[in-house]
């Protein structure tokens, strides 16, 4: 079963949007920073992935970046919030067309 959550982490002012697969991995992730709510990162592991498979894994992350490395069961410290499909969804469209619009 997929979930979405979100976790704020104070030390970097950053809000931290999740999709995890069953097995607890992050398959999509966004990143948001400051009062703004800049997005840093909106990164897909499948997209990664392929990026990687191309040769071309450099670029993906340097506009990007990438997914949690380890699963959630594993981390520590967060307190996730649900979130549901749309409200994921919403985020991570909004996301990915700012960091898309930006300048290489």
């Amino acid at each position: 079963m997929i979930a979405w959550v979100r976790c704020y982490w104070d030390e970097e002012d950053t809000w931290f949007y999740f999709e995890v697969d069953a097995e607890g991995w992050v398959t999509r992730q966004v990143e948001l920073q400051g009062p703004e709510l800049t997005p840093i990162a909106a990164a897909s592991l499948s997209e990664w992935q392929q990026a990687h498979d191309v040769g071309r894994l450099d670029e993906y992350d340097s506009r990007f970046g990438i997914t949690a490395e380890l699963p959630v069961s594993e981390w520590e410290g967060h307190d996730p919030e649900q979130l549901t499909f749309e409200e994921f969804e919403d985020v991570w469209g909004s996301a990915r067309q700012q960091i898309a619009s930006r300048p290489s």
